[in-house]
């Protein structure tokens, strides 16, 4: 399906969404406040407020947020259909293994420094009646919300939880080659996430920030403006490198373009290879399609490995945002 139809189809299905969600009855919730189209999504109104009260620092976008962020991605991609056709295990995708089995996964080379937000996470996770799995991904969707100009992204409950932790090596590093992310994805999603939706995913770089990449530098962003959901960490990969922001000859990075701004070796490759560069172009002052693109692929990304037909949404609970 060419960009064009595809991006028509997501319009169309928003709108009709909309429309729905106003023609749909809805139900009272126990709280006395909240009300929702099905009584399962009720206990999301709770989580919520406490995630937005309490660790989000009273619903910013913060470093906690796009680290909640960070982890959906983390928990998500550990899934490899290409191992489980070798007789292996190939993980669980969005199940919550990766807080289930912390001490383990954590431990990852790609995950490391993820402890952290699992840790605080962990304690939401035990006064709510929540999946790990569940919990992950709402909790992505609501630190999402708190950065200005980000999407409305998807909220399901009723994902099963992890009964075995993922095995190491599926999660893609700053480090790894066009290929060989491409291929990673295109496992995990058995085959959806092509190049081109693989630059979509990658519009959570917007937000996002390096913690483990130059040891002396933590929390470096990827673009000059990490708590706005917007295009200029497209623009500014293009740039051309010119220095380090810290010591440099770290793994995975290479120079960027502005002071006290991380690029990631990966992020500058997939910026330039014939597969991709068009497209990431194409996001270039372009916030509606940052906006939609993101939010399609990470409807997709949050129930790899579950089955959608188990699950309720419960989108309606996570805020939409829009510029100040």
């Amino acid at each position: 399906m060419s960009f064009k139809a595809l991006f028509s189809a997501v319009s169309v299905i928003a709108t009709l969404q909309g429309a729905n969600a106003a023609l749909t009855r809805r139900v009272a919730c126990p709280d006395g406040v909240n009300t929702a189209t099905n009584a399962a999504c009720c206990q999301l109104f709770a989580v919520r407020d406490d995630l937005q009260q309490n660790l989000f620092h009273g619903g910013l976008c913060t470093a906690e947020a796009h680290e909640s962020l960070r982890l959906t991605f983390h928990d998500a991609i550990a899934i490899s259909p290409a191992l489980e056709a070798q007789g292996q295990f190939g993980g669980g995708g969005a199940d919550g293994s990766i807080a289930i089995f912390s001490d383990i996964e954590t431990a990852f080379h790609p995950n490391i420094g993820l402890d952290e937000i699992v840790a605080l996470q962990k304690p939401f996770i035990a006064r709510h009646n929540l999946s790990h799995a569940d919990f992950i991904q709402f909790a992505g969707a609501i630190g999402a919300s708190n950065c200005a100009g980000a999407p409305q992204l998807a909220a399901f409950v009723g994902r099963k939880d992890a009964t075995q932790p993922a095995p190491d090596g599926l999660v893609p590093e700053p480090f790894h080659t066009p290929d060989q992310i491409f291929d990673r994805l295109a496992d995990a999603s058995q085959g959806e996430f092509d190049p081109i939706l693989t630059v979509w995913l990658l519009t959570a770089h917007t937000v996002a920030a390096a913690n483990d990449i130059d040891p002396d530098n933590s929390g470096l962003p990827f673009d000059s403006t990490p708590e706005l959901w917007d295009t200029q960490f497209f623009l500014e990969t293009q740039l051309r490198g010119t220095a380090f922001p810290g010591t440099g000859g770290n793994q995975g990075e290479v120079e960027s373009a502005l002071a006290g701004e991380m690029r990631l070796q990966s992020d500058h490759t997939i910026a330039r290879d014939s597969r991709t560069a068009c497209e990431w172009q194409s996001f270039v002052d372009n916030q509606p399609k940052a906006q939609a693109m993101f939010q399609f692929v990470f409807h997709d990304l949050s129930i790899f490995g579950q089955n959608i037909d188990d699950l309720v949404d419960c989108t309606e609970v996570v805020s939409r945002t829009s510029f100040a």
